[in-house]
């Protein structure tokens, strides 16, 4: 099994095909098998690279909370490509994985040839910001004390997440098993220290207005909580792309996977 070592743990990945390279980086619910229609889509013409963030196994799980944040997350997927001596990768992010995709953007633009950021944006209206990082720290420490089946019964019901379950129920009864599998401590601190700590997407208001990377900004219609950060960033980032998606609810690459991979390869293919 092929790891790379990044910092202070380990994160297994997998590389597939050949060509101009692709980053893929998964939401709080994924891991590195998340990516698979995109994986046996694209692999045909580019370099498909995924892998599970620290706290995912079979990547390292530390144990420390400081080791957790979206900034250490951004970090971590650079140390991947330092690893795999790729100089510049698209980069493909949903949800959780949006949010740093967004980060990587910003931090490290000489890393990036594009950036598609899908489903992000949950809770960072300025009205919503506060309330919805308690939420996250309240879900970790339910995680902690009850284990990862609490994140998964709450995934069963959340309604972004229904469209997807009503679509394709063997899809969905899949994700909800491969979630069941994750390591409850690892969540849990990616629930405080990734999530329930990362900054609103309104913070990086003036350094997104000066950003010349393309960007490919993707949404539900079904996904109210990312619908409105969805338009905030495709305002914000000068020369941006934004595609909604007709009755399609959060988890767009395997709700959707024929239009997703469709519109991404439309966009990787115009650079």
């Amino acid at each position: 099994m092929p790891f790379a070592q990044v910092h202070d743990t380990s994160l297994y990945y997998e590389v597939t095909g050949s060509g101009s390279p692709i980053l893929f980086i998964h939401e709080l619910a994924g891991d590195f098998r998340s990516w698979e229609p995109q994986v046996r889509a694209l692999a045909r013409s580019h370099t498909c690279i995924t892998y599970s963030a620290r706290g995912y196994l079979p990547s390292g799980v530390p144990e420390a909370l400081g080791s957790y944040s979206q900034q250490q997350s951004a970090r971590d997927a650079i140390a991947l490509l330092d690893h795999l001596g790729i100089e510049k990768a698209h980069i493909v992010g949903l949800s959780m994985g949006g949010f740093v995709t967004v980060q990587i953007a910003l931090d490290f633009p000489a890393r990036v040839r594009s950036a598609t950021i899908a489903s992000c944006g949950s809770g960072s209206e300025p009205q919503l910001y506060h309330s919805k990082q308690a939420a996250f720290r309240a879900m970790s420490d339910q995680v902690a004390a009850q284990g990862t089946g609490a994140f998964v019964r709450a995934c069963d019901v959340d309604l972004t997440r229904d469209s997807y379950k009503r679509k394709d129920p063997r899809g969905f009864a899949e994700f909800l098993s491969q979630l069941a599998e994750h390591d409850s401590r690892g969540l849990a601190n990616t629930l405080r220290g990734v999530q329930g700590s990362r900054p609103s997407l309104w913070d990086f208001e003036a350094q997104l207005r000066t950003t010349s990377l393309p960007a490919l900004i993707l949404c539900g219609d079904q996904d109210a909580p990312c619908l409105q950060p969805s338009l905030y960033l495709a305002g914000n980032w000068p020369g941006a792309r934004l595609a909604v998606f007709p009755g399609s609810g959060h988890v767009l690459n395997l709700e959707e996977p024929a239009l997703f991979n469709q519109i991404l390869k439309d966009f990787i293919y115009t650079l």
